[in-house]
């Protein structure tokens, strides 16, 4: 026989037809929207790789106490995604230079609904001294393919209609989508849910994906990755992972430092988002007890992938909801078009236009502001 609080926890509505959700979803993404912004104007030549990863990190966890939905990565070039250095003595601390194409990625979490960016810079760009070229081509390309996607998840449009477009507006730039990448529909304490979108797919991957429609209610979160290399390939690379997320599955693990390892990451962790391996005490011994745990999926390991070496890769991330008046976004990358001059652009009248309609506006936009205040201070005392 039920008791009352389990009665009342299965009346909460989790979905975003509640305005407590939607706030906490706006609250959570205003956020990291900030977060991002900061993290980008600390990216200059000579800045280092675990500096910038830090200093997101840490204003996340000072805006919300282990509200970190996705630690901070700083993605250099031909870099994907992941890149996310547990010290400054890691391999992977690269020191960025004038001209690098950098992706930043983070993302924090109220009450378990997360709200992720993700956009990306070039060292030294400037209004005075516009980029120019392929990376001109590259920002513009992954923008617009964002845009137009983002107002493809429409009640009704099927996964590959994404799929679709953004390799239509890619080719326009004479780039190519980054190949197999993944977009999930996501809820409360799940950033990965079973719809899935995906970019550019191997022939292998599109047999296997399967076709849903969106529907009203619905969060994504989208991910854009576009790159310059001619197929859009990318191979893991040598950099150590250091991301990694428990899965809820549970195997006996043979190795003592694995069970050691596997019991410092419940311990810490809550289990429902990535963390940065950096967190824990001995880094090194957790991340080779992750091994064995990896091996038989206890965890999921954010491997650090690379494209090829003479690529360079844009992203840009935005968690968004499909509700009865339109596509809203919960995170904002930014793009400033001025800052990067191309001779390219979308070829099709009808994406053209779909990417030149506004999104809906949030009415009652001050009352709207005070909730989200509110709701920001009861999840940094909870």
């Amino acid at each position: 026989m039920s008791t009352k609080a389990e009665s009342d926890t299965k009346k909460i509505d989790y979905s975003i037809a509640n305005p407590d959700v939607v706030d906490k979803y706006k609250s959570a993404g205003s956020i990291s929207t900030a977060v991002l912004a900061e993290v980008r104007k600390a990216v200059k030549e000579g800045a280092k790789v675990f500096d910038l990863c830090e200093l997101g990190d840490k204003l996340m966890e000072e805006q919300l106490s282990k509200g970190i939905a996705f630690p901070t990565c700083v993605n250099p070039n031909n870099i994907p995604a992941h890149l996310s250095p547990e010290s400054p003595e890691d391999e992977a601390n690269l020191t960025l230079k004038d001209g690098d194409v950098v992706n930043i990625m983070l993302g924090v979490q109220i009450d378990g609904f997360p709200a992720v960016v993700a956009d990306t810079t070039i060292v030294g760009e400037s209004a005075e001294n516009p980029v120019l070229g392929k990376k001109a081509d590259l920002l513009h390309a992954a923008w617009n393919a964002s845009e137009a996607a983002i107002r493809t998840f429409k009640p009704g449009n099927r996964n590959f209609d994404v799929t679709n477009i953004v390799d239509k507006v890619a080719k326009d730039f004479g780039v190519t989508a980054v190949q197999s990448m993944l977009t999930h529909n996501q809820e409360r304490d799940v950033l990965y849910g079973p719809k899935e979108v995906i970019l550019n797919p191997a022939k292998e991957h599109k047999n296997r994906m399967e076709v849903h429609r969106f529907e009203e209610l619905e969060v994504y979160g989208l991910d854009i990755l576009i790159s310059t290399s001619e197929e859009g390939k990318v191979k893991k690379s040598n950099y150590k992972t250091t991301l990694y997320k428990l899965t809820g599955n549970n195997y006996s693990l043979k190795l003592n430092t694995s069970r050691q390892a596997l019991k410092a990451f419940k311990q810490k962790v809550s289990g429902k988002f990535p963390c940065n391996v950096k967190v824990f005490e001995n880094p090194r011994n957790v991340r080779v007890g992750m091994i064995e745990c990896s091996n038989h999926e206890v965890v999921l390991p954010y491997d650090i992938m690379e494209g090829a070496s003479d690529s360079y890769i844009a992203q840009f991330f935005t968690t968004i909801a499909i509700t009865k008046n339109g596509i809203v976004k919960y995170t904002n990358p930014t793009f400033n078009p001025e800052l990067y001059k191309t001779e390219k652009g979308v070829a099709d009248n009808e994406i053209a236009k779909l990417i030149a309609e506004p999104l809906p506006e949030s009415k009652k936009k001050k009352k709207k502001s005070n909730k989200k205040s509110s709701t920001t201070e009861r999840a940094q005392t909870e």
